[in-house]
């Protein structure tokens, strides 16, 4: 495990955050947020819509196009108890969650229950009429597993797959901290402009902030981009506990990438920026991968929560090396895309191997997204966040932007 993990106290990655501070709303226009810019321990700021003017020509940036799925369920019992079903990851009869929304007719996932003590036995059930279209939903509680259930679901019309259950009866899960429910305009202010495969119960937020306009812009500048898909979960929002970080337990979540982004980070390595800290950890990650590959030529595309610090992975290869790893699996499997999960834990003292720079959000206090973010920036994040708090900057998930080179 890590060598210094005894001595990285999370109340050194804690800061006031005032209510007031927090964005409850989006902008009206995404681009017009702010660009807080830190470069060669220099801050400076600007509005995002010029991020092209602060980023090295023919730079490559990765975004993560996963979708937020409307995973928010509400059942009213007949005694006026509202139960709130919050899916969080299919379990049978597939565990991959694009083959997962194809599925009709029931489907078992991994979900939190909101007031589960008003749900003692028995099954749930809504009906609705949807543009002359009758639909029925049932819930049927299977066990508990720690702090979620496994939930059975099944619905009618059978014609009718998970994807098209959920956009038409749930309601896009809105971070807690914002402490609201959402609103109509959540539906396409909570998706970036970009996002294609369903999966996500929390949006990639650094990328909220990219419209058509940036886009151009950067094409302009000679600065292409390419995407990822990692499908953000409800755990990216938990705090580390009290316990310390050694007893966290960092979240899984479910990767994909394409043969295409291999090429493509060989190509531009030394010129890579990760947009949101899911795009950090699947770049991270797929070097990792390479280093499993470089031991185990089968390896699957699996990266556990320590793996960067475990003996076995202490194979010294350069990040070309790895992702030709990485290609050469491709190749040698015949494969275009490959699906795997992630839960890399990324702490102060980690080396990044694969990123070049970040665009990202304001975070939460103790958070894993802290943390990592002081793993680039090492103590001067306290600078950043203290001049963000000062400069009026908005934080959290509908705030403003960094850029970090």
């Amino acid at each position: 495990m890590i060598p210094d993990l005894a001595r990285i106290n999370i109340n050194d990655y804690s800061y006031n955050l005032p209510g007031d501070k927090i964005a409850k709303y989006p902008l009206p226009n995404r681009d017009e947020s702010r660009l807080l810019i830190h470069k060669t321990d220099v801050l400076t700021g600007d509005i995002f819509s010029k991020l092209h003017d602060h980023l090295p020509a023919n730079s490559l940036l990765v975004l993560n196009n996963t979708k937020v799925i409307y995973a928010r369920l509400f059942f009213r019992k007949h005694t006026g108890a509202v139960v709130e079903i919050f899916c969080l990851e299919p379990v049978e009869p597939h565990t991959e969650v694009q083959i997962a929304f194809q599925q009709k007719g029931w489907a078992i996932w991994k979900c939190m229950v909101g007031n589960a003590r008003r749900w003692k036995d028995g099954a749930l059930t809504e009906h609705y009429i949807q543009h002359d279209c009758r639909i029925s939903l049932r819930a049927e509680k299977l066990k508990k597993t720690g702090d979620t259930f496994l939930v059975k679901l099944s619905w009618a019309p059978e014609h009718l797959t998970l994807s098209e259950i959920l956009e038409r009866l749930g309601k896009i899960p809105l971070p807690p901290y914002l402490n609201r429910e959402a609103v109509d305009s959540d539906k396409v202010q909570y998706q970036t402009v970009f996002a294609l495969n369903e999966g996500s119960v929390a949006a990639p937020t650094a990328g909220l902030h990219f419209t058509e306009h940036v886009f151009n812009s950067l094409a302009e500048k000679n600065i292409h981009h390419d995407f990822v898909t990692l499908h953000v979960g409800a755990g990216t929002f938990k705090p580390v506990g009290s316990t310390g970080i050694e007893n966290h337990i960092m979240h899984t979540e479910q990767v994909s990438i394409n043969k295409q982004l291999i090429k493509n980070l060989i190509r531009n390595q030394g010129k890579i920026i990760a947009v949101g800290t899911t795009s950090v950890r699947t770049l991270e990650s797929l070097y990792w991968w390479g280093i499993k590959l470089n031991n185990n030529p089968d390896a699957p595309f699996i990266i556990h929560q320590w793996d960067p610090y475990s003996d076995e992975n202490k194979t010294v290869a350069d990040m070309n090396d790895a992702l030709e790893n990485v290609l050469q699996y491709f190749r040698t499997n015949n494969l275009h895309q490959v699906t795997g999960s992630t839960q890399l834990m990324i702490l102060p003292g980690y080396r990044f191997r694969v990123i070049n720079g970040m665009v990202t959000n304001f975070h939460q206090p103790g958070s894993t997204l802290l943390l990592l973010i002081a793993a680039w920036l090492g103590d001067e994040w306290k600078k950043v966040y203290e001049y963000a708090l000062n400069n009026q900057f908005r934080f959290l998930s509908y705030g403003d932007a960094c850029l970090f080179l």
